[in-house]
């Protein structure tokens, strides 16, 4: 079987084509296109600006992803699109895009949950067998353990995700958003060498993320437009931008490895999987992989290509769905902006 995936709940809109062979081996990649809103440094993605990009790339990409893959509409037995949670305005443009393949090319829909799609592609490209799974991107946070034909949620963020924070701080310095405002924080907490205290907000399971903006903002803030210069307390030497984004990161992460730590204890798994476009980050897989290590575990990744919000994913979990008989009528082929994880039953699951 053959499916169209379509993603587009944020600024990137993918296309992938998926097939699942007869007999049951590992999935094959037939195309994963990708194609991102940017805004200038400094601002985020508005939905009506990102719904009209993704409404200007939808049908090239198709095209596109149909060519690379070396087949035709014919080959195709159904069109998988994000039903959610995301923005609504870019949920709206590609859920009428996949409406309108479906008429036109006379193929069933299958809505697909975003996490559920990030969760089901790190598990087969990893080959993780029931591994904890941390599932960080701008917009969600969340520990997460299968059980019973649910992917519960044990924890998650109580106000914005990690990956909102990073972004928000990347607008605070006016950090390009090219490739992505979360990879450039990365890249300029590799050269920091003073760590700043930071709030550190575990509640019980659950992760606040809010208040750790603000405070750094204020640092921001005084670094950038302060009469006096920041100073490490130890050293006396100057505070810099890469060192906030160095301490940003420390704390943010350590925070996610408590709770998944903790999570790991409650359900007896030696293994976390790490999905979410915040998962292709080196450090937060740095410390994953020490904190697994100390516990005889082991940790999963997957690089920017299934990481970072993808079609392929959407192919590949509409598809499992697809299999065990579920569709979605084109009259509830709607979308939504909040569609829990745990609201999804995995009957592709024992």
């Amino acid at each position: 079987m053959i499916a169209l995936g379509l993603e587009g709940s944020a600024n990137k809109l993918g296309v992938g084509l998926i097939l699942h062979p007869a007999k049951r081996g590992p999935a094959i990649i037939l195309s994963n296109i990708r194609h991102t809103f940017v805004s200038p440094p400094g601002e985020g993605f508005l939905p009506k600006d990102t719904a009209k990009h993704h409404r200007s790339w939808i049908t090239r990409l198709v095209l596109q992803a149909l060519k690379e893959a070396g087949i035709t509409m014919a080959d195709i037995d159904c069109i998988c699109y994000t039903k959610g949670p995301g923005m609504g305005a870019p949920l709206q443009s590609v859920a009428i895009a996949a409406r309108t393949l479906s008429l036109l090319w006379g193929k069933e829909l299958v809505g697909v949950n975003h996490c559920v799609g990030h969760i089901e592609m790190g598990r087969e490209i990893t080959s993780a067998q029931n591994p904890v799974v941390l599932y960080v991107s701008g917009g969600n946070t969340q520990v997460i353990a299968y059980a019973a034909q649910r992917y519960r949620i044990f924890g998650e963020a109580l106000d914005i995700a990690v990956g909102n924070c990073l972004d928000r701080f990347a607008r605070t310095l006016r950090i390009s958003n090219h490739p992505a405002p979360g990879y450039n924080i990365e890249q300029m907490a590799k050269q920091g060498r003073h760590f700043v205290e930071l709030p550190y907000a575990v509640k019980g399971m659950d992760c606040s993320f809010s208040g750790i903006l603000a405070s750094i903002d204020i640092l921001a803030d005084k670094l950038q437009n302060g009469p006096t210069e920041l100073k490490d307390e130890e050293t006396g030497e100057p505070i810099t931008r890469e060192d906030l984004c160095f301490s940003l990161q420390e704390t943010v992460y350590a925070m996610l490895v408590e709770i998944t730590e903790r999570a790991m204890a409650h359900v007896g798994s030696s293994q976390v999987l790490i999905v979410g476009g915040v998962g292709s980050n080196e450090r937060l897989q740095e410390m994953m992989g020490m904190m697994a290590k100390d516990r005889g575990g082991s940790v999963f990744a997957t690089d920017e290509r299934f990481c970072i919000d993808n079609g392929i994913m959407i192919a590949h979990a509409g598809l499992l769905a697809y299999r065990t008989g579920f569709r979605t009528p084109l009259e509830e082929s709607t979308c939504t902006q909040r569609f829990r994880t745990d609201e999804v039953l995995v009957k592709w699951r024992d």
